[in-house]
C-alpha cells in the first residue's frame, strides 16, 4: 500500500482534500449538536431528573443570571431601578429570550439579599446554553451592563454566559502547531521535513473534527469531546508522522533510494505506528467500561481522530514523501550525501552515552528515577473529585465576578443549589424536617406538576465543599427516609458527586481492563513475560505520579496564578477516566518504540545488555522529539478556555513529560539491565499456543527487490579482503562493521596484522560496509553480494572525506 501511495501521490492527495473540504462543507452546513448529558444509569440524582423532566417540560431552557450591587443605598432605590428594569425589559423582548424573572415583580422578593445592596434576575432562554447563538448572549451582557454607572456594579452568570468568554476556536490548537514546529525544525533542520508530520496531523485533526460534529446529530456527543478529540488528534497525529519520517531520513541517508526508503519507514516504523494507535484505541474503549453514557461519546470523537490519524500517517504521508523525494533532507544533508556517499548511522553522541552510563549503573539511576517519581505521585493520597463552575474561572470573567457576588448576598450555598424532588404524598412534613437539618440555609417548595413537587434546598456552603456533599449524604440516608416520602436529591452538585462515587466504584475495574489487554498486546508482539509486566508498573506510577501534578495544580493551587487558569478546586469527575485512557494509550506508544528495537537486536545477539544499550541510544532521540512536542501540544490546551481541557492538558503534559524523560529514558533500561535476559523470558508452552505478531519486520525481509540476487540460493557468504593505504602498506587494527540496508549491525571485525578481514553476510544482497582507524578518516560504501563470496579490498586515503563521522 505504501508503494501504491508513494506512485500515486495526486490520487491520494486529491483523496485526502476531498474528504477534508465534503466533511468541513457537511459539517458546517449541519452545525453542531452536542449535548452534556450528565446523567448515571441507577443513581438518585438522575431519577430526580427524570422525574422533572416528566413534570416540567418547559423548563428545557438554559437559565443565566444577570446580578447587581450597589456601593451605598438599596437596590430598590428608584436611581437604580430606572436602570435595571428598562434593561431587563429589553432582554424580554429579544427573540430567543423565554422569561426574565425581576426582583422588582411582585414574586421576586427573595431575590434581592437581606442587607438590600444586591440582587440578581434570571434570564431563561429557548434553548440549551450550546444552541443560544452567541449574538443573542453578547446582546445580553451588553444591555444588562450599559446598565452600570458609578456605585453600581452589574454582572452576569450562567452557562450561555461563559461560551462567550471563551478564546476564539482553535487557539490552542493553533499555539501548540506553532510549537510543535519549532521543535521539528530544530529536529531536522530543513523547512519541508517540518511540514511534513504538521501536514498529516492538521488533516487527520479537521476530518477527525468534521466528522464529529456530524456524528452528534445521531448520537450523544459532549462539548467537551472535540476538545478531547483535538488535544489527542494532534499529539499521536505528530508524533506518528514524526516516527515515519525520521526512519525514512534515515534511510536515504544510508544510501536508500526515496521511494524503497518510504516503502522501508512504512513497513516498519508505519508497523508499529499501526500497533501503537490499535492499543491507544484499545484504552479509549476501555471508558465503555465505566457505563456512563457522557463518556460514550468522548469515545467515539477520539477513538475516530485516532483512527484518521494512523490512515493519513500510512496513506497520506507517503504520498507527501513521493512529492518531496531528496528534498525530505536539508540542503546541507544532500550536500554532504553527494559528497562523501551514503554514511552508517551508528548511534553515537549524547544518546549513546547516555545509554552507556545506564548500562554501568543501572542501581543508582533506577532508584534515583524511582524516587522521583514517587515523590510526584504523593499528593495523589489526597485527591478529591467533584465539579468546577463559574467560581473557578478567572477572576477577571464576568461569571466569576457573578458568582462571587451572589456568595456574597444569599450564602455560598446560593450557586449550587439542590432539588428534592417529591412524587407525590406530603411534602410539608419533609420540608420542615429539611430545614431543621445541619447544612441548610434556604428551603422552598414549588407548587406540585403532576403530582411531582420540588423542593429548592441551598446549603450553607459551596457547591465545592466537602460539607456540601455530607449534606447530600445525609438527607439521603436520613431525613428523606424517615419522613416516609419518595423523594430523589439531584441538581448540578448531586450529579457530579453521584459521579464521583461511580468513577471511585468502577475505576479499579477500568485500570484491570486497560492494564490486561496491554499485557497481553505486549506479551504476544515481544515473546515475553517481563516486559509486558514492567510495561504495565511503569504505567501505573506514570499515573499516579502525573495525577499528582494535577491535584497540586488544580486542587492545591500550586501554580494556577502563573498559569492563569482560575481559582483551585475538586477534580472534575470524569477527568481521571479519560485521562487514564489517554495516557495508557501514549505510554504504550513509547514503550512499543523503545522494545521494539531492543526485542530486535536481542532476537540477533541474544545480548541482553547489548540490546538494551543499542535500543535506547537509537530511540530515545526519537522519544524526546516526540515527547516534546506533545508537551507543547498539550500544555497550549491551558489557552482553551475550558476548566476540564486545561486540567487535561497540563495532566497529559506532566505524564508525557514523565514517561518520555524519566521511565523510558532511565527507569526502563534501568530495570531491563538488572533483569538481564529473565526480559525475554516466555514458558515453552506459551511460545507455542501464542499467535506470532511481529511489531516490525525483519529488515531484510523489506530491503529493495532488486537488491537480491534472484538465482541466489539464500545461503550465507562473506565479504573479504585486505585494508591498506594508498602505498599499499597494510593497516592493522581497522573495525570493519557490516551494517544491513536498515543500519542494522550483521557483523564486526577487526583487520589483522597483513590488513586482511573476513566478514560474515547472511545472505545475498545489498549492504553498508563501514571502516574505521585509528589515524585515518573513515569510509562506508555499498557493496553488492551475491551467491559467491565477494573481495573486497579497502583503501584508506590520508586526504579522503571522513564518511563515518
Amino acid at each position: 500500500m505504501a508503494r501504491w501511495c508513494y506512485r500515486h501521490r495526486l490520487v491520494v492527495l486529491l483523496l485526502w482534500v476531498g474528504a477534508l473540504l465534503g466533511l468541513g462543507f457537511a459539517g458546517s452546513a449541519a452545525g453542531t449538536n452536542y449535548a452534556d448529558t450528565f446523567t448515571l444509569p441507577n443513581t438518585d440524582s438522575t431519577r430526580a431528573y427524570d422525574l422533572m423532566e416528566k413534570a416540567f417540560p418547559e423548563r428545557s431552557g438554559d437559565t443565566d443570571t444577570v446580578v447587581w450591587k450597589v456601593d451605598d443605598g438599596s437596590v430598590r432605590d428608584d436611581s437604580v431601578r430606572s436602570r435595571i428594569e428598562p434593561a431587563l425589559e429589553e432582554i424580554g423582548r429579544m427573540k430567543g429570550v423565554g422569561d426574565v424573572s425581576s426582583p422588582y415583580a411582585a414574586q421576586g422578593a427573595t431575590q434581592i439579599s437581606e442587607n438590600g445592596r444586591i440582587a440578581y434576575a434570571q434570564v431563561t432562554f429557548t434553548e440549551q446554553a450550546n444552541g443560544v447563538p452567541k449574538e443573542l448572549v453578547q446582546d445580553v451582557v451588553d444591555t444588562s451592563q450599559d446598565a452600570e454607572r458609578a456605585g453600581l456594579q452589574v454582572e452576569l452568570g450562567g452557562q450561555a454566559i461563559t461560551r462567550i468568554q471563551e478564546p476564539p476556536t482553535g487557539i490552542a490548537e493553533m499555539v501548540g502547531i506553532m510549537a510543535a514546529a519549532v521543535v521539528l525544525f530544530l529536529a531536522f533542520g530543513s523547512l519541508f521535513a517540518m511540514l511534513l508530520p504538521l501536514v498529516v496531523a492538521i488533516a487527520a485533526l479537521g476530518t477527525g473534527l468534521m466528522a464529529t460534529s456530524l456524528l452528534s446529530h445521531v448520537t450523544d456527543v459532549p462539548e467537551v469531546a472535540p476538545l478531547l478529540g483535538s488535544l489527542i488528534g494532534l499529539g499521536v497525529g505528530i508524533d506518528y508522522a514524526l516516527f515515519i519520517v525520521t526512519r525514512h531520513r534515515r534511510g536515504i541517508l544510508r544510501g536508500m533510494k526515496p521511494e524503497e526508503s518510504a516503502v522501508t519507514a512504512l513497513n516498519t516504523s508505519g508497523r508499529a505506528v499501526l500497533f501503537a494507535g490499535g492499543t491507544v484505541c484499545i484504552a479509549l474503549a476501555g471508558m465503555l467500561v465505566m457505563n456512563m453514557r457522557f463518556l460514550d461519546g468522548v469515545v467515539v470523537a477520539t477513538s475516530l481522530t485516532v483512527v484518521l490519524s494512523v490512515l493519513a500517517a500510512t496513506t497520506l504521508l507517503p504520498a507527501l514523501l513521493g512529492l518531496l523525494g531528496m528534498r525530505v533532507l536539508s540542503r546541507k544533508q544532500r550536500r554532504r550525501l553527494a559528497a562523501t556517499g551514503p554514511e552508517p548511522a551508528e548511534a553515537s553522541g549524547l544518546a549513546a552515552r547516555w545509554s552507556m552510563y545506564v548500562q554501568r549503573r543501572p542501581r543508582s539511576i533506577a532508584a534515583g528515577a524511582l524516587v522521583v517519581m514517587v515523590i510526584l505521585a504523593l499528593p495523589v493520597l489526597s485527591i478529591r473529585l467533584g465539579a468546577t463552575d463559574q467560581g473557578n474561572h478567572k477572576d477577571s470573567t464576568t461569571t466569576r465576578q457573578a458568582y462571587d457576588l451572589l456568595a456574597e448576598g444569599f450564602g455560598p450555598g446560593f450557586n449550587g443549589p439542590l432539588q428534592v424532588v417529591v412524587d407525590g404524598g406530603d411534602t410539608d412534613a419533609l420540608v420542615s424536617a429539611i430545614r431543621s437539618t445541619e447544612g441548610v440555609a434556604q428551603v422552598a417548595a414549588a407548587p406540585p406538576s403532576q403530582g411531582v413537587t420540588v423542593i429548592q434546598v441551598v446549603p450553607t456552603t459551596s457547591p465545592q465543599s466537602e460539607k456540601t456533599d455530607q449534606l447530600i449524604d445525609r438527607l439521603r440516608d436520613d431525613v428523606i427516609p424517615e419522613s416516609g416520602t419518595e423523594a430523589h436529591v439531584g441538581g448540578v452538585t448531586a450529579v457530579f458527586k453521584d459521579f464521583a462515587a461511580v468513577t471511585g466504584d468502577r475505576l479499579p475495574y477500568f485500570v484491570a481492563a486497560i492494564i490486561t489487554l496491554g499485557f497481553l498486546l505486549l506479551m504476544v508482539a515481544f515473546r515475553s513475560l517481563v516486559v509486558p509486566l514492567t510495561a504495565a508498573l511503569m504505567n501505573l506510577i506514570a499515573a499516579a505520579a502525573s495525577f499528582g501534578v494535577l491535584v497540586a495544580i488544580f486542587q492545591w493551587g500550586w501554580g494556577t496564578e502563573l498559569l492563569g487558569i482560575g481559582k483551585e478546586g475538586p477534580i472534575t469527575a470524569f477527568l481521571p477516566v479519560i485521562m487514564l485512557s489517554l495516557l495508557f494509550g501514549l505510554s504504550m506508544d513509547y514503550q512499543v518504540f523503545l522494545v521494539s528495537r531492543m526485542h530486535e537486536e536481542w532476537v540477533h545477539t541474544k545480548d541482553n545488555a547489548r540490546a538494551v544499550r543499542v535500543g535506547l541510544a537509537e530511540t530515545s532521540r526519537v522519544i524526546n522529539c516526540a515527547a516534546l512536542i506533545m508537551i507543547c501540544v498539550f500544555s497550549a490546551f491551558v489557552l482553551s478556555g475550558d476548566m476540564e481541557g486545561a486540567m487535561a492538558g497540563i495532566g497529559l503534559a506532566a505524564a508525557v513529560a514523565l514517561d518520555a524523560f524519566i521511565l523510558r529514558t532511565a527507569l526502563v533500561p534501568a530495570a531491563m539491565h538488572l533483569l538481564g535476559n529473565s526480559n525475554w523470558w516466555l514458558p515453552a508452552g506459551m511460545e507455542k499456543r501464542l499467535p506470532h505478531l511481529a511489531v516490525e519486520p525483519r529488515e531484510e525481509e523489506v530491503s529493495e527487490p532488486h537488491a537480491r540476487v534472484p538465482d541466489a540460493d539464500g545461503g550465507s557468504t562473506v565479504i573479504h579482503g585486505f585494508v591498506r593505504t594508498p602505498d599499499g602498506a597494510p593497516v592493522e587494527g581497522a573495525a570493519l562493521t557490516l551494517l544491513s540496508k536498515g543500519g542494522r549491525q550483521l557483523d564486526r571485525v577487526t583487520s589483522l596484522a597483513d590488513g586482511s578481514y573476513i566478514v560474515s553476510v547472511p545472505s545475498a544482497g545489498s549492504y553498508l560496509l563501514a571502516v574505521t582507524a585509528t589515524e585515518h578518516p573513515s569510509r562506508a560504501r555499498h557493496v553488492m553480494v551475491g551467491a559467491e563470496p565477494l573481495v573486497y579490498d579497502v583503501e584508506l586515503a590520508e586526504d579522503e572525506v571522513d564518511a563515518v563521522n
